[in-house]
């Protein structure tokens, strides 16, 4: 019976909040890596960050080039439009030197 009373270190522990504590070291020696390597990449994140939001935010030749077709296209129009009411004002069919 003596046995049943001493329980395993682990499983003494399971059930506690100090559990997880409780840590490997090949654990804390995987943190420690990766909170190096999260300091070495943070400039690198940053300015990949920034080059996106730059490109997200910058107006491109695509969209310059849009907007100078379009104001074309409705000055052509304005054009158009002012074209054919005037020339519809003259009747074709009186000749210059009727009077």
């Amino acid at each position: 019976m003596r046995k049943k009373k001493h329980k395993a270190f682990w499983r003494s522990k399971m059930g506690r909040k100090d559990a997880s504590t409780i840590k490997l070291p090949v654990d804390q020696y995987r943190k420690q890596i990766g909170k190096q390597d999260y300091k070495k990449t943070k400039p690198i994140l940053r300015a990949t960050k920034l080059k996106a939001e730059a490109r997200k935010t910058a107006i491109g030749i695509k969209e310059v080039g849009l907007v100078l077709a379009a104001i074309l296209a409705l000055l052509l129009a304005f054009y158009a439009c002012f074209y054919l009411r005037l020339s519809t004002d003259v009747d074709p069919d009186l000749e210059p030197d009727e009077d």
